[in-house]
């Protein structure tokens, strides 16, 4: 008769516990994809907006006033050479009449900011709040790629 053990030994057993660094590795990478697509996402606003055959009303037109301040240190008014005082002086008349009177003030690069700001001033202290800063847009990378021969 032979004698034996009647315990057998047991292999490995299986894994009770869940690791969970992987898993919160893999949602803070989700976290973080989803912080910068989200902002993109609803930044554009796709419409397909109808068609119609109507005029805009000139009674919603805003008065402009445009200004412009060259590099050589001149005031434009509408292209025209012109003065801060005979600028202002033409604030106030527009301020009067229509208060919603718009500024188009295109200044070249070169023009001391300190010019500006005092245009600006004056034109606030005229009673014209809405100024607005025109500007160029630069071409894109892709567009001037494809637009060189």
């Amino acid at each position: 008769m032979a004698f034996g053990r009647l315990e057998r030994p047991q292999g490995s057993q299986p894994m009770s516990e869940i690791n969970m660094t992987p898993l919160i590795d893999v949602m803070l990478v989700l976290l973080v994809i989803f912080m910068l697509t989200a902002p993109l996402m609803t930044s554009r606003l796709k419409l397909d907006l109808p068609k119609v055959d109507a005029q805009p009303s000139p009674n919603n037109t805003p008065t402009v006033l445009a200004i412009a301040l060259t590099a050589d240190g001149l005031v434009h008014l509408d292209d025209q050479p012109s003065s801060v005082d005979a600028i202002t002086k033409r604030a106030h008349e527009l301020s009067s009449k229509k208060p919603d009177t718009e500024v188009h003030l295109r200044a070249d690069r070169a023009v001391a900011y300190g010019h500006v700001a005092e245009l600006i001033s004056a034109l606030q202290k005229a009673g014209l709040n809405r100024i607005a800063f025109v500007t160029d847009a630069e071409p894109d990378a892709a567009g001037a790629a494809a637009s060189a021969p």
